[in-house]
């Protein structure tokens, strides 16, 4: 297979098919959505047996246990993308919107129209779930988009596509708006970040060195967050019991993904109540604890942090945790190793917690929530697209809105400026 003209082809086909759906009904697109999930649970064995090659094989290849997690498809998966299916299909299409509309002095009305990015290219490790998320929205969105997940979950990214397929078929859109590269060479993601004739965003989603080659290489506009270096600060008002059910559910909930807490910052009024509770609770669920000298003294047990754990985003049963002396500590601490990701508080003091979200600027920054919470289903978007970091265009979970621009729009009777 020559690549270069492979991907091309792709590209093209993109193109033609992003023109066509911008013309699309918000019914035809629903009309997709729920062919799809149909699609999805008639196709359940065949799935399933997918995954269960891909599994093998990432178990031959000595495949981080973290990336098993995220590459195992369960039946409750399943579930949840036909789940995701329905949210996508229920919410509004943010296509063709106009707001802001005005009559101007020389008699026009102006205003904006939302209208889709055109090709969205995906790329993306591990989790076959992605495929599913990314398709719903970019098709609900009016985009088209190419999909390369990684080569760990090729067998399941295929029968998922084959499901689209049948979904775009059955509803009469058109088959190249949803399209998941068939190869594995690492050449193909080279191709597909330098295509800006025929891309107009790349969403990566994956590791750390994924998204930093992306970064650097892509000649068309990113979308992305490099980690997810959360925080937790337990605040000296803060209701013990809440504070230790948010920062064990925080960190142990799931290990290997973007929003588990990284880094436990706890106010020292009450560290020396509230840390031997949290060492027990993490204890008895094998999380290794990387503490400060203060917190040294009080669980003299543990191991002693280094500059680089404030810096690290371990995806793995390993907390920091800092014994800080009030918010200000906190809000600097978490100003300076933060990747802007997600940042909690616990407290029971309103103006405390106002001024945390104020002052601490993250994607999603929260009070008395864990940090799990950071995630576009939770937000009500249905499924995300990713998770963005950056301040420009989308920032946070990117649902529909996000995968959508906005383009003036001018309203007269023949009027001409004179």
């Amino acid at each position: 297979m020559n690549i270069k003209e492979y991907m091309t082809s792709v590209g093209q086909n993109a193109r033609k098919a992003s023109r066509l759906m911008m013309a699309c009904s918000s019914g035809q697109k629903n009309d997709a959505l729920h062919a799809i999930a149909s699609a999805l649970d008639a196709a359940r064995e065949a799935l399933a047996t997918a995954n269960a090659k891909d599994l093998e094989a990432g178990k031959a290849n000595g495949l981080a246990p973290a990336l098993l997690d995220r590459l195992e498809l369960t039946p409750a998966g399943i579930d949840s993308m036909i789940e995701g299916l329905k949210q996508v299909t229920a919410l509004p299409d943010p296509c063709g919107e106009i707001t802001d509309m005005a009559y101007r002095p020389s008699g026009i009305q102006v205003g904006k129209q939302r209208t889709a990015l055109g090709v969205v290219g995906i790329i993306y490790e591990s989790r076959p779930n992605v495929t599913i998320d990314a398709a719903s929205l970019c098709l609900k969105s009016g985009n088209a988009t190419i999909l390369r997940g990684g080569s760990e979950a090729i067998h399941s990214n295929q029968a998922i596509a084959k499901c689209i397929q049948q979904g775009l078929e059955q509803s009469d859109l058109p088959a190249d708006a949803v399209q998941v590269i068939n190869t594995t060479d690492r050449a193909a993601v080279g191709e597909l970040i330098t295509m800006s004739e025929y891309v107009d965003v790349i969403v990566p989603r994956g590791g750390k060195s994924l998204i930093e080659r992306i970064s650097n290489d892509a000649t068309v506009s990113v979308i992305k967050h490099l980690d997810g270096i959360c925080h937790v600060y337990i605040d000296g008002t803060a209701d013990l019991d809440k504070a230790l059910r948010i920062a064990v559910n925080s960190k142990t909930h799931r290990y290997g993904v973007c929003n588990a807490m990284e880094t436990l910052l706890v106010a020292e009024s009450v560290a020396a109540d509230i840390l031997p509770k949290l060492a027990e609770a993490y204890g008895e669920k094998g999380v290794e604890l990387r503490v400060c000298e203060k917190t040294l003294k009080i669980l003299p047990d543990c191991v002693t942090a280094t500059e680089e754990d404030w810096n690290t985003e371990y995806l793995a049963p390993i907390l920091s945790i800092k014994t800080v002396a009030d918010i200000d500590e906190a809000i600097v601490h978490i100003s300076e190793y933060s990747s802007g990701h997600t940042e909690s508080i616990v407290t029971e003091n309103y103006t405390l917690g106002r001024r945390f979200i104020t002052e601490v600027d993250s994607s999603s920054v929260m009070i008395n929530t864990s940090t799990r919470f950071a995630d576009g289903f939770q937000y009500g978007l249905g499924a995300e697209i990713g998770i963005s970091t950056d301040k420009l265009h989308a920032r946070g979970p990117v649902g529909l809105e996000g995968l959508t621009s906005q383009k003036w729009v001018v309203f007269g009777d023949g009027h001409i400026l004179t």
